[in-house]
């Protein structure tokens, strides 16, 4: 077991400054802390603190870091509290314990909206101190380590969490070493058997593969010498997650693999990169499409250097790595390489790409409310499949793949987005939802009178462009919908007589607002607009009087058919309703309502496709249940396909009418394979009605094919 002097010659490798009497204190008090525990394999528990530390160490953290790696335990396994570590050994340390504290009982496998908050958790204490992820992914690391001892279903558990969140989250911060073991350690757990495999695969093809990157080596290495280039030339072989990868995405065995292993050149300046570059295609024959300069375009965590692939002695393709010393450094160790801290923790972000990348998750866990969308946002932003493209100014903009201009606008900035009309790609005008391309070079046009339009949606493949159009939407709906609701009410008032002021006035208000849970009257003109609550609820509370009074009236009156019946809206009485044309849904449907802008609610089959596109405003969907008479009927189109031939349309309509069922609307057209298609739209009582009229038509002589048609 390591013990406390391994950690203090590890930390003065690279800091001979540290505080050593500071980790002697911090490791006595807790190995006090843990006195006594055991871990499931049968270790002192204080072995995996002290292993976390190390690996702390291997990534050249302070000191704070390193000793809140000894203490990441003691919070929850112990009696310490938070102000014991404050008083002993600063606040800096004990938020850092704290803000783990806080992330450690993260399970991202458990139910979606557990899920959901406990990853906006980890994002807040990311934002407040990144050292936070750090420790707790180098604790991730060394739980994964020594995942053997527990049960199988939680060693699958843990290591499904590690593959979708902490393996990504490693490579995003750029620490590409512990995202490499990550995903192996992954592997092994969930692949046990393709793992098994492929160490035993590797191993055997080990001798022959070490042979021949030795001879590309020597061959490199003499030719840089003859040119005068200073670099050091190493193989290095890929990682079994990334072999096993490649065999599942391209449909390949592991004897079709020729390039399990690679070359990696580091030089001193970003000069001799394009010249080593152009050595080895000088070299070699380089392979079309396979080439990718991060030195010009880096990658969003940090990360640069020259990829190429050639086809090397013997025919064989080798990938080569170039990059400066400097370079490998940050490929290396990521945001553990660019520590600029300013005041206990926070730091200088201004030239860090992957600290916009942060402040951009943290705006989404404020902006998106719903579950699913956030992890969605999340899921899509560890795993970017991303192009590179320029603005005007030549500045370069990182986007998903399938990103299309309106991205791009809310990309640069909010009000950007807001007020885009219109965008020019490489000096050509597009349509917005043109998808771009590494390269483009992208001129937004803005309108600073533009609203966004919710069509935009149905495209924008961007986290941050759908919260801020779902954001921007709700806000313009709202203004609407207070604008309608004050108009409805002010003509439901004129109505029965009564004034709006006299409604100011009234002595119910007060309770009226309660029972709606608004604050004032600008609230309830607001639910009014959106159809959540009918004027007719509101005047039967305030003037039950004139109620009685107006319906007597309308009593006396010529009385008008309701339309649509048959449809309950739970918990709200008097409420307008119309059937949605899109789906025509019928009793037996399930069904479910929307509450549009001063037009009722809309009554749509659940399983219709518009209600997916109405998603930015979940609120507005509300459950609905059919209540019909025996006498309703509701407008169904079919689509009859039979052979072409006289008396088909007869047929059809007899059977249709033989059925109990009304005809309104009918059409026949033609085929050039000899087939009629008629399309009906016909009256029945309920789904179960209809399933009888389209079995009855089913059975007539010539009939191909009959189908409800759920749409205009």
């Amino acid at each position: 077991m390591p013990n406390v002097e391994d950690l203090i010659n590890k930390v003065l490798e690279y800091n001979s400054q540290a505080d050593v009497s500071l980790i002697r204190r911090v490791y006595e008090f807790a190995a006090q802390a843990h006195k006594g525990q055991m871990r499931i394999s049968g270790d002192p528990f204080l072995k995996h603190p002290v292993e976390v530390s190390l690996i702390l160490a291997r990534m050249k953290m302070d000191i704070s870091s390193i000793v809140a790696g000894l203490l990441h335990d003691t919070l929850e396994d112990s009696l310490i509290t938070n102000e014991d570590i404050a008083d002993k050994f600063g606040q800096d340390i004990a938020d850092l314990v704290e803000g783990l504290t806080k992330i450690s009982k993260v399970e991202f496998m458990s139910k979606e909206e557990k899920q959901a908050e406990n990853f906006r958790k980890m994002i807040i204490s990311m934002g407040k101190d990144i050292r936070v992820i750090l420790i707790k992914l180098a604790d991730r690391l060394h739980n994964m380590r020594t995942l053997e001892p527990l049960p199988q279903n939680k060693q699958k558990r843990i290591a499904e969490e590690t593959l979708e969140i902490y393996a990504p989250i490693a490579n995003r911060l750029g620490i590409g070493w512990m995202k490499v073991e990550l995903e192996d350690l992954a592997l092994r757990y969930l692949k046990s058997d393709v793992y098994a495999d492929l160490t035993q695969k590797v191993a055997l093809k080990k001798a022959e593969s070490d042979k021949y990157i030795e001879e590309v080596i020597d061959i490199m290495r003499q030719n840089l010498k003859s040119y005068g280039l200073k670099a050091g030339v190493y193989g290095r072989t890929k990682h079994f997650f990334s072999i096993y990868l490649k065999m599942e995405n391209q449909g390949i065995p592991f004897e079709d693999i020729y390039d399990l292993t690679g070359i990696r050149i580091i030089t001193d300046t970003k000069v001799n990169c394009y010249a080593i570059l152009g050595l080895i295609h000088s070299l070699w024959t380089p392979v079309p499409g396979r080439f990718k300069d991060f030195i010009g375009v880096p990658k969003s965590n940090m990360y640069q250097s020259l990829h190429t692939t050639v086809i090397g002695p013997k025919g064989h393709r080798i990938e080569f790595q170039i990059r400066t010393d400097e370079m490998h450094r940050i490929a290396e160790e990521g945001i553990a390489a660019h520590w600029k801290y300013k005041d206990r923790g926070r730091i200088d972000t201004k030239d860090n790409q992957i600290y916009n990348w942060l402040r951009q998750m943290i705006e989404w866990q404020k902006d998106l409310v719903d579950s699913k969308q956030l992890m969605d946002s999340i899921k899509v932003d560890l795993f970017p499949d991303v192009v590179y493209v320029f603005t005007p100014k030549g500045d370069v903009k990182e986007l998903i793949r399938g990103a299309t201009p309106v991205d791009l606008a809310f990309a640069i900035h909010t009000e950007i987005g807001n007020r885009c009309v219109g965008a020019k790609v490489n000096g050509k005008i597009v349509p917005l939802r043109y998808n771009l391309k590494s390269g483009d070079t992208v001129e937004i046009i803005t309108n600073p009178n533009h609203v966004p339009s919710k069509d935009w949606l149905k495209f924008v493949k961007t986290p941050r462009a759908r919260a801020k159009l779902k954001h921007i939407i709700k806000v313009e709906e709202r203004i609407r919908s207070l604008d309608i609701g004050r108009k409805i009410l002010e003509k439901e008032f004129q109505r029965i007589g009564v004034s709006l002021s006299a409604m100011t006035k009234s002595e119910g208000l007060g309770e009226l607002f309660s029972e709606f849970s608004v604050k004032d009257l600008e609230e309830l003109n607001v639910l009014v607009g959106y159809g959540k609550v009918s004027p007719k609820q509101i005047i039967r509370r305030l003037f039950p009087d004139k109620v009685e009074k107006a319906e007597l009236k309308e009593k006396e009156a010529p009385r008008k058919a309701r339309v649509p019946g048959g449809v309950k809206v739970k918990g709200i009485d008097d409420i307008l309703l119309h059937f949605s044309k899109c789906c025509s849904p019928v009793p037996g449907d399930k069904i479910i309502g929307y509450i549009t802008r001063g037009r009722g609610i809309s009554i749509h089959s659940s399983n219709c496709p518009n209600i997916d596109e109405l998603d930015y405003d979940k609120e507005r969907l509300v459950s609905v249940e059919w209540d019909v008479s025996e006498l309703a009927t509701y407008p169904v189109k079919i689509s009859v396909s039979t052979i072409d031939r006289p008396g088909v349309l007869a047929n059809v309509s007899a059977s249709i009418t033989s059925s109990a069922a009304n005809i309104s609307h009918a059409d026949i057209s033609t085929t050039e394979d000899k087939k009629a298609i008629l399309n009906f739209v016909i009256d029945i009582r309920d789904l179960s009605h209809l399933q009888q009229v389209i079995q009855k038509i089913e059975q007539i002589n010539g009939v191909i094919q009959v189908r409800r048609i759920m749409g205009r």
